[in-house]
């Protein structure tokens, strides 16, 4: 049986489902989130600034089944309010790149088991590892990513747990509607494992992430890695660190030669309410290929302008520091998150300057359940893309 068959098989049971009484299931229930977002956006490579306005929609549906089963459907529509914005779909070439385009999509139909130590999911899936740092969400964008394929874990022993997912297809954050088919979706045949030993000396992960992609084979790699987190406490502070080594080559049908390490070295200090961290990453490059990771929540890192979501072919590293904590008082008291993060980006062959960036945001509750959000990004460059600064605005509600 093919994926799409158990995808219909999937939604079969939906439809079943939906039918049924309602006396008839263990539990149900429905959920959905609203978030509208303003995203301003001055790039000088552009004679013109963007100003995307963007709301999106998110309704799920849940239900329990017998044995363990359950099921669930997620809808998601993304509406353009303006065109003073390039989604990808719109057009509007002569503006910067926003990729919150117009959509109207399933974005999540799947059919799921869980038992007491191992469970297992199939169908249209969010799916993330460890820090999205390989496979994420990209929960960031209006339209996530989400995953075709069948997902599984187990508990070898207490905290010792394996994943593995199969993947059949990406869902990527361009939409349905983008005018380039390639960054609409592609097809996949790519295996993730992922074994986990959590510990009183923290966490120790090693994955190997066979990644083949069947519509551009010049992205299909094999990376194989190992991650090692941690904290100790020292009277009212607490030292933290991440240490993470990994190695791609190319793999499947890729006609390029692949030989590319990633490396991260993380520590960071809690005390008085902050967070500080300090970080280098290194993602190799030989001047005709880089490590690259294309399922990762690339947002998240080297920078929110998002200038790196593709390393350069001479690599990339990133020096960073930063420091997060909460504040208010009253009703307020220690709701108003705020961070602020700095970069030094370079690349990993000849000794390139690339820029630097600071980041900047604060979240914080607003009546009736809706959060906001003040986000920037400023990033300066020496001689790499052009110099970029981004505002966002968000508003966001969330039921139940």
């Amino acid at each position: 049986m093919t994926l799409k068959h158990c995808i219909h098989l999937s939604l079969g049971l939906l439809a079943l489902q939906a039918a049924a009484p309602a006396a008839a299931a263990e539990a149900d229930g429905w959920t959905a989130n609203l978030r509208y977002r303003h995203e301003a956006v001055d790039d000088e490579a552009f004679a013109r600034d963007a100003a995307a306005d963007t709301l999106r929609l998110r309704l799920g549906w849940s239900r329990a089944l017998a044995h363990g089963f359950s099921t669930g459907f997620e809808g998601e529509g993304v509406a353009e309010l303006g065109d003073r914005f390039n989604s990808g779909a719109n057009g509007e070439t002569a503006y910067p790149a926003v990729p919150d385009a117009r959509a109207l999509e399933i974005n999540q139909a799947w059919l799921r088991w869980r038992g007491e130590r191992a469970g297992g999911t199939l169908g249209r899936q969010r799916l993330a590892f460890d820090n999205h740092r390989f496979v994420g969400n990209v929960g960031w964008r209006q339209n996530e990513q989400t995953f075709d394929g069948l997902s599984a874990d187990a508990t070898l022993r207490d905290g010792l747990v394996l994943r593995y997912a199969w993947l059949d297809r990406v869902h990527r954050v361009f939409g349905d509607e983008a005018r380039d088919p390639l960054a609409r979706e592609r097809r996949l045949d790519s295996h993730l494992l992922n074994l986990a030993w959590q510990g009183a000396g923290g966490s120790l992960v090693g994955y190997g992430y066979w990644h083949e992609d069947q519509d551009v084979a010049a992205a299909s790699t094999r990376t194989l890695g190992l991650r090692w987190t941690g904290q100790r406490a020292f009277g009212q502070a607490g030292f933290g660190w991440t240490l993470e080594a990994a190695n791609q080559q190319d793999h499947a049908d890729n006609p390029n030669a692949t030989d590319a390490d990633y490396l991260l070295v993380e520590p960071s200090l809690s005390a008085r309410g902050l967070t500080w961290k300090l970080g280098w990453e290194q993602l190799g490059g030989d001047g005709r290929t880089a490590f690259q990771t294309p399922l990762a929540t690339l947002h998240a890192f080297n920078g929110w302008a998002d200038k790196f979501l593709v390393t350069p072919a001479n690599g990339l590293e990133d020096r960073y520091a930063s420091v997060s904590g909460k504040f208010g008082s009253g009703r307020l008291d220690d709701k108003l998150a705020w961070t602020l993060a700095w970069h030094d980006l370079q690349s990993d062959r000849g000794s390139l300057d690339y820029g630097h960036e600071w980041n900047a945001s604060l979240a914080f509750p607003l009546p009736a359940g809706f959060s906001g959000l003040v986000k920037l990004a400023d990033y300066r460059s020496d001689g790499f893309a052009r110099d970029t600064r981004k505002l966002w605005l968000q508003l966001e509600r969330t039921w139940p």
